[in-house]
């Protein structure tokens, strides 16, 4: 069986041509030739519809997903077209009441206008059969952003079909490589590909892959006629990186171990979360459904004011809020609007030294303390 670093390096590029570019570039190019009239329609004939660049990129992450894959302009245009799809007055969406805040805002403000309810679950809260009575679309994220908590995606699943719902899994915290929610009874995996999938914070992307090719042709069409299309350079980007995909995220998880170690030793901070951590609340489930660890962590400072000290001091944390990049980056989520306390920090650990971090921000929180 081929393995996850040889499907990122491979997936996607062309059998091997004589003179062929080993790296082909983007199509660039808005428009295709037709032919003359009574020639078939070819597969390429507007940007809208379709590009060369994007399928390349479609094909390694269907591979890695284990379904097929549909790409799109971000990862909330991936939700988006999720919710549109599947959603249907009176069929109730039930979403994660601590994920990502957006998804939340998309379907309060307008799905539920035309008729459709909306109800919100904590992530690790109790998913029964009458919590998702009369829904039509179940999303979960797991691990869940900020929080990062887990819930069983197979055991959500079949109580979601049993009530004649669909299952969708936002999978961008643990990618492709640490989750395959399809194989758990998903029927959708979405996810923001701007995070760890690009990996070099320089592309905005997302993506739904789904088993059934009805299903995608459905999410296929929406993307034509909502115009949530990549650009074909972002595209390429993507696709160069996520050949490093399997390489990045081994460091990334392996300094998110040691920075979640000496976390929970120091006196400024309290309620560290990893789900790697084998007493983290998260871990039991998460063994049995992630094939691997990421590198996003959280934990609390005593403030906000804290949380500026701590940034402000440390040379290698930047403060952003994107995640799943080469650096490491911290983000203060309370000024997003998530339910969380003022000092909760999302951390997304990088590809820098592991002892060099730790011991920049170990520095940084002792600055906190004075």
């Amino acid at each position: 069986m081929v393995s996850d670093g040889t499907r990122c390096v491979h997936g996607g590029h062309p059998p091997a041509a004589l003179g062929a570019p080993l790296h082909p570039g983007p199509a660039l190019s808005s428009t295709f030739h037709l032919g003359v009239p009574g020639d078939p329609l070819p597969r390429d004939f507007y940007g809208r519809a379709d590009n060369p660049t994007w399928r390349a990129l479609e094909s390694a992450i269907g591979e890695l997903d284990g379904g097929e894959c549909v790409l799109f302009g971000s990862g909330m245009a991936a939700i988006s077209a999720v919710l549109r799809t599947a959603a249907r007055p009176g069929g109730a969406v039930v979403l994660p009441s601590d994920g990502y805040f957006l998804g939340r805002v998309l379907a309060e403000e307008e799905l539920a206008p035309l008729g459709v309810p909306v109800r919100a679950v904590p992530t690790a809260g109790y998913w029964t059969g009458r919590v998702l009575e009369g829904a039509s679309l179940i999303l979960l994220e797991t691990p869940s952003n900020p929080g990062l908590e887990v819930c069983d995606i197979a055991a959500v699943a079949a109580l979601a079909h049993a009530a004649g719902a669909m299952v969708a899994v936002d999978n961008t915290t643990a990618t492709p490589l640490g989750q395959r929610p399809l194989e758990l009874g998903a029927d959708l995996v979405v996810a923001s590909d701007t995070t760890a999938l690009a990996g070099h914070g320089d592309v905005v992307l997302g993506h739904v892959s789904s088993a059934d090719p009805v299903l995608a042709g459905r999410l296929r069409s929406a993307r034509t006629r909502g115009g949530a299309v990549p650009g074909p350079v972002e595209a390429w980007l993507a696709h160069r990186g996520l050949g490093t995909l399997d390489l990045r995220l081994e460091r990334q998880a392996a300094n998110a171990r040691a920075l979640a170690t000496a976390l929970r030793e120091h006196p400024a901070v309290t309620d560290v979360r990893w789900p790697g951590l084998e007493d983290d609340p998260a871990h039991a489930v998460a063994a049995r459904q992630m094939r691997r660890w990421n590198g996003v962590l959280r934990f609390t400072l005593p403030s906000p004011t804290a949380v500026a000290r701590f940034l402000e001091t440390s040379r290698l944390v930047c403060s952003a809020t994107s995640f799943g990049g080469l650096r490491t980056t911290a983000d203060r989520r309370e000024r997003w609007g998530d339910a969380v306390p003022g000092g909760l920090v999302r951390l997304s650990a990088g590809c820098e030294d592991a002892a060099d971090l730790v011991a920049d921000v170990v520095a940084a929180l002792d600055a906190v303390g004075r």
